[in-house]
C-alpha cells in the first residue's frame, strides 16, 4: 500500500536524523535536530493515522509535536543557557563518527533481521518501520554510551522513548490518546530531571565530563 510505503520512507528519514542527533558537535545542534528528527516522528503518526484509520494517531501526532518538537528542545536550549560558559558542554565523543555510523548500521541491519521472523497483522506491512523503531532502542544506548558530554547523552534517552513511541503506534494504533499523553508526560518530567542534574553537575562539579564524574566522592 502507498500509505504504508510513505510510512516505511519516512522510518529511514527518522534514522538519518537521528544520527544527526548523535553525531552534533554542539548541544545546541544536537537539540535543534532532535527537534527535526521529532517532527519526522510527528509525520510518521500522522500518516499511520491516515492509512489506519485511527483518529487517536492524530491527536498523537499532535501531542508529540507540541511535546517533542516544542518543549523538549526548549527546555534542553533552557538548561544551556543556564549552565556557566566556562563549563565545556560540547566535548569530543569516545569515537569517531565514521564508527559511530557503522555501528548503527550494525545495529539497523540486526533490527531489520530479528523483525523479518515477526507476523503480527498490526505491523505486516511497515516492518521496516518497526525495525527502525526497534533500533531507535540500541541508537539511543550508543549515544548514551559513547557520549563523553553528560549533557549530550540525555539526547539518547530522548531517542529511545521516540522508538517506543513509534512501535507503540505500529502494534497499537487503537490505543487510548491517555496512553499516549502518559507516555509523553514522563518524557517531559524525565527530561526536566535530567536537565536539573545537569545544571547542578555544571555548578558543583564544574564539568560534564563522563570520565571525570565516574567516581564518588564522599
Amino acid at each position: 500500500m502507498l500509505g504504508y510505503s510513505l510510512v516505511n520512507a519516512l522510518g529511514a528519514c527518522l534514522i538519518i536524523t537521528s544520527m544527526t542527533v548523535v553525531l552534533a558537535k554542539t548541544v545546541r545542534a544536537s537539540a535543534c535536530l532532535y527537534s527535526l528528527q521529532s517532527l519526522v516522528l510527528v509525520a510518521i503518526l500522522a500518516s499511520l493515522g491516515f492509512v489506519t484509520g485511527s483518529g487517536e494517531l492524530f491527536t498523537w501526532s499532535a501531542t508529540a509535536f507540541v511535546t517533542k518538537v516544542v518543549l523538549v528542545p526548549a527546555i534542553l536550549l533552557f538548561t544551556l543557557k543556564k549552565i556557566d560558559n566556562n563549563v565545556n558542554t560540547d566535548l569530543t565523543p569516545k569515537i569517531n563518527p565514521m564508527k559511530a555510523v557503522a555501528l548503527v548500521a550494525v545495529e539497523v541491519f540486526i533490527c531489520f533481521v530479528a523483525v523479518s521472523g515477526i507476523d503480527l497483522p498490526t505491523a505486516v506491512e511497515a516492518k521496516p518501520a518497526l525495525a527502525v523503531s526497534l533500533a531507535h532502542f540500541f541508537i539511543g544506548l550508543t549515544c548514551i554510551v559513547i557520549q563523553r558530554s553528560i549533557f549530550k547523552q540525555i539526547f539518547g534517552y530522548c531517542l529511545m522513548e521516540n522508538g517506543s513511541h513509534v512501535a507503540l503506534a505500529l502494534l497499537a494504533p487503537q490505543a487510548p490518546e491517555l496512553v499516549e499523553i502518559g507516555v509523553a508526560t514522563d518524557a517531559i518530567f524525565a527530561v526536566i530531571i535530567l536537565s536539573v542534574l545537569v545544571w547542578r553537575m555544571a555548578h558543583y562539579a564544574h564539568t560534564l565530563d563522563a570520565d571525570d564524574l565516574c567516581e564518588l566522592k564522599g
